[in-house]
Formats: structure tokens, sequence, C-alpha cells
């Protein structure tokens, strides 16, 4: 439960054009296969004009579940290489399909690999890739002697401050992780002398988006 592992957050929309076929990636998070499913076919009506619309999608810390499609293509040269870019950029939970225009030049099988994961990075590109992390929130009650020392133990750590409740005591709420809980707590005991009430909260999973956590559910 302790890994961190890369997701997309927002996905976002690239574009490439090779020979004059346009190649249109879409992607999207996932947390399941039925999404995954449904997005491939809401593309396929979006565009459904177009030449084709390979997908690849992959779930799973490990990427236990990883699908592709060629969807007309030569084999192999579309599904899988978008497939082996999500892989290579070590990106889970997610889901790209690639949109070609055929633009009437042949790119044989070589030129459709390298457009089909130039598209796929360009998607990538245009999303918000970030890291979830595994958290654990620290509730610290203190007297105001101590806050300076705790602050500076935070900063020091480039730790995330929760809240902070100033009453005749301070209580702050520090988000850790694995990494950081166990020198974190140790440092704020030999600061205060161990007179620092210290409770570790229910364990979170997060990322960092514009210099602050977004919490998930699970």
């Amino acid at each position: 439960m302790s890994e961190a592992y890369r997701i997309v957050y927002r996905g976002g929309v690239g574009e490439i054009v090779e020979k004059k076929s346009r190649f249109i990636a879409t992607v999207i998070p996932i947390t399941s296969e039925e999404e995954a499913l449904a997005f491939i076919e809401q593309m396929k009506k979006q565009y459904w004009d177009a030449s084709h619309n390979c997908s690849a999608y992959t779930l799973g810390m490990r990427h236990e579940t990883a699908r592709c499609s060629d969807d007309g293509e030569p084999q192999k040269t579309a599904g899988r290489p978008m497939l082996d870019v999500l892989l290579a950029e070590d990106v889970h939970n997610v889901c790209v399909v690639v949109t070609r225009y055929f633009g009437g030049t042949l790119l044989g099988t070589g030129g459709l690999v390298r457009a089909y994961q130039a598209a796929t990075k360009a998607g990538l590109t245009a999303s918000t890739v970030t890291e979830k992390r595994y958290g654990i929130p620290v509730t610290v009650v203190t007297d105001y002697n101590s806050i300076g020392k705790l602050q500076y133990i935070i900063a020091q750590m480039e730790l995330f401050t929760q809240d902070t409740l100033y009453t005749d005591i301070v209580t702050c709420t520090v988000l850790t992780t694995p990494d950081t809980h166990g020198a974190f707590i140790k440092k704020v005991t030999e600061a205060t002398s161990g007179k620092a009430e210290i409770t570790e909260q229910d364990p979170v999973w997060f990322c960092m988006i514009d210099n602050s956590p977004v919490f998930f559910s699970e």
C-alpha cells in the first residue's frame, strides 16, 4: 500500500500529421476496464468518419490489465506500439484512442509504428500526468512556544500542512508519506522535548496538483 505510481489526473488531446495523415490522440484516466471500453466506443462514434480508431489501455499498480487494438491497421503497427508508450512512460489507469484520418500516402509498417507512438506521446504531453502517492496525515498538538520549531520542520522536509487550528493551543495536521513519516515524528518529538501530542490519522491516497494535494477515495 505504500507504493507511488504515475497516473493521468486530467486527460488531454494531442495531434500529429504524418504525410498528410492526421493522428489525433485522446487520453483519459480510467478506473475500470468497463470505463475503457465505453470510452473507446464513444471515440468510435465521435470519429465515425475516420479511417481507424486504435486504442490501448492499462489498469492496476503493476499494469495487471493491459489491452490494445489495431482497429484494422496492419497487425502490431498501432495498438501495441501505443501500449508500449504507456508502459514505457509507466503511466497507470489510463486509456488512449488514436484516431487516424488517412491522407492518401501509405506509411509502411515502420512509419505507422512511429506515427502511432508519436501521437500517443503527444496525447500524454497534453494531459496532466502526476504521481499518485500514499499519505499518512499526522496531527500535532503543541503550545505556542513550539509552533516555530514545528513550522521549520515542515518547511525543511517540504511537507504540506492540511490544517492549522489556533486556540489556547495549536493543532496542526501535516501530510506525510511512508518515506517521511518516521523522520517527521522523530524530529517533532525531539524539537518539543516529547511534549507535543502526536496522532496518526487514517491513511489516504493523494496527488499534488498546483502545489496542493488532491485526495482520492481509494
